[in-house]
């Protein structure tokens, strides 16, 4: 490592707590505009699109302040090892919550195909709530009022996605360990193969929504099945993309000389959550794509 690179901070012996701070109260202010805005824009009230994307803008420049104010407080020695405990706790129990909002979804699915669709598809349900039906997943819903549609099946994209994200797992594994080595060269290349691996996904998926869109017509509202499709993808879609500015980031502050062998847990943490997210993409893969 560089002797640019070779700057260590000395831990500060005490618990630091941080000045008082604008930066919730305005972080607030950004989100009540894009709530605001989101709902005159569903209503059809002029220029509301325009405030959901003010508040949008205001909340990046809020979240970049006070990143920055944090980034700042870690490069200069202000935390203390007690302070890098709470950061790990809070980083763990936000991943949790992220693992009890999938929770909820898988079990959406899995309500809807081996409770409610077996439900609907015996004799007494026939007759009083849907004549005929048979009990199969995925269905067109009650009178045909949902629009024919194929599914989508794991081959090939998904399948190509998956080899992505869990490529991409190792990558980040092996920056990390170049981290703790102190090859700063070694972390920076294979971090940028885990961020472009990472944006390829989000390509990808991408072109797997215009397929099924435009030639499955696979949709939104093709029942409960196009709901939970869009919803699991979607926002698993979402968080790769979040994971991946977060990597972006980290990679900047690589490149900038940020970390060191004992103070690197904004890397870690970004890790954690790297791959909580190729977690949740093999469940995804396993029963939304297969089974």
């Amino acid at each position: 490592m560089s002797a640019s690179h070779s700057v260590q901070v000395k831990e500060a012996p005490y618990y630091y707590v941080p000045a008082d701070s604008a930066h919730p109260v305005k972080t607030s202010f950004t989100l009540l505009l894009i709530l605001l805005g989101a709902v005159g824009w569903v209503n059809h009230v002029p220029y509301s699109k325009y405030v959901v994307l003010v508040g949008f803008l205001g909340l990046f420049v809020v979240l970049y302040q006070w990143f920055g104010d944090a980034i700042r407080e870690s490069e200069t020695g202000m935390n203390s090892k007690r302070v890098d405990l709470s950061y790990r706790w809070s980083m763990g129990w936000f991943i949790f919550s992220e693992v009890m909002f999938f929770a909820a979804f898988f079990g959406s699915l899995w309500y809807a195909r081996e409770v409610t669709t077996p439900w609907l598809s015996d004799m007494d349900h026939q007759w009083l709530l849907w004549p005929g039906f048979t009990g199969q997943w995925p269905n067109l819903g009650p009178a045909g009022i949902v629009s024919h549609f194929e599914t989508v099946g794991p081959f090939w994209l998904p399948t190509i996605n998956t080899l992505l994200l869990l490529t991409s797992g190792l990558t980040l594994t092996l920056s990390h360990h170049a981290v703790r080595a102190e090859h700063r060269k070694s972390a920076i290349i294979w971090l940028f193969i885990t961020i472009a691996l990472g944006f390829t996904f989000v390509f990808f998926q991408a072109e797997e929504y215009i397929h099924a869109y435009s030639e499955l017509n696979l949709r939104f509202d093709s029942g409960i099945y196009g709901s939970l499709f869009y919803m699991l993808t979607g926002f698993h879609g979402f968080h790769v993309l979040l994971g991946a500015t977060m990597l972006t980031v980290i990679l900047f502050r690589l490149i900038r000389g940020h970390f060191t062998v004992d103070n690197h847990f904004g890397f870690e943490g970004a890790a954690w959550y790297w791959h909580f997210v190729d977690v949740v993409w093999l469940g995804l893969y396993l029963f939304v794509y297969w089974f």
